[in-house]
């Protein structure tokens, strides 16, 4: 197939590239290189069925294509309140951009959301039916926001014009290729424990996460764009349910890192959800999916990766 990737020289996106090009597809990849790092799809550039496009997703692009991955947008707080309302101007207008390409081109698309539309969760684990508490006003409210009037998007494209849609809700997710200046616990941990630095813990580091490596999640990708079901065109949770306190999680980093580790506390920024975890059952049942890389043996994978990077900055 012909497959476009909004975001493709993203975290997420590279690995996705890389995926489906194992797979024999033409991929495009779409990057306006805000977050994106040309060195994460450098090895893919030799690939004759490969092509790179920069292109910012709201603007309007006319391409010939069968599928679309919408992974388009900064996802971390330190660089989606940057610039908030490009934030949401890149949710909602990439969205309607490039649900109107699938419509004229009948290309099953694909919606990156994520686990923060269930915004400071009551409801533990999350499932697809819960919608979420939310701060419509907070300083978050730029990505969570823009999310959820993306899913909606989708939605209503669906009910109104017939398009094929599939949205994941992504959970937290590490590995190769995250941005170490991120502000994401996990590049945090790894890059202050890799350079002697002590651990900065939010709060008093007893929130929970549960972290997703990510080829686990670009399986999960991979089944729900590629699997026929009933209701497949609702919400489905990707993430793991292994749930760690953020004092548990600066343990496994020390252990993976192979240091002794000192910790600092810093107050909660607001609206910082107290638990995250999802509730995979649905996943389980329409696509087979349960992640299968556990955290001890992702953190050796990233902390290489890591160690690599800085190594490589002296």
């Amino acid at each position: 197939m012909r497959i476009l990737v909004t975001g493709g020289a993203g975290f997420l996106g590279s690995h996705l590239c890389e995926r489906l090009l194992n797979e024999g597809n033409e991929v495009i990849c779409l990057d306006n290189f805000f977050t994106g790092r040309k060195e994460n799809i450098k090895h893919l550039l030799d690939d004759y069925r490969f092509e790179l496009i920069r292109h910012d997703i709201t603007e309007p692009i006319f391409l010939e294509v069968d599928q679309i991955y919408n992974l388009a947008c900064p996802a971390s707080p330190v660089h989606y309140q940057y610039n908030p309302v490009k934030t949401v101007k890149t949710s909602v207008m990439g969205a309607i951009n490039m649900l109107g390409l699938a419509k004229r081109v009948k290309a099953r698309i694909f919606q990156a959301s994520t686990s923060e539309v269930y915004g400071d969760p009551l409801v533990h684990p999350q499932t697809e039916d819960y919608w979420g508490n939310v701060n419509t006003l907070g300083l978050r409210a730029c990505y969570d926001e823009g999310k959820r009037v993306a899913e909606t998007l989708f939605m209503d494209y669906r009910r109104q014009n017939g398009v094929d849609t599939r949205i994941v809700r992504i959970f937290n997710t590490y590995g190769p290729r995250m941005l170490e200046n991120d502000g994401r616990v996990v590049s945090n941990f790894i890059v202050q424990a890799l350079r002697g630095e002590e651990l900065t813990i939010y709060g008093t580091g007893e929130q929970t996460r549960s972290f997703c490596y990510v080829d686990d999640l670009i399986e999960g990708f991979i089944r729900l764009m590629n699997t026929e079901a009933d209701d497949i065109h609702r919400p489905v949770n990707i993430g793991n349910p292994g749930e760690f306190t953020m004092n548990e999680l600066a343990q496994e980093v020390a252990k993976a890192v192979g240091k002794d580790i000192k910790i600092t506390h810093l107050p909660l920024p607001k609206d910082d959800p107290k638990q995250r975890k999802p509730n995979i059952e649905r996943a389980q049942r329409l696509l087979g999916w349960s992640p299968t890389i556990p955290l001890a043996e992702g953190l050796k994978k990233t902390v290489a990766y890591f160690a690599e990077r800085l190594e490589n900055s002296k």
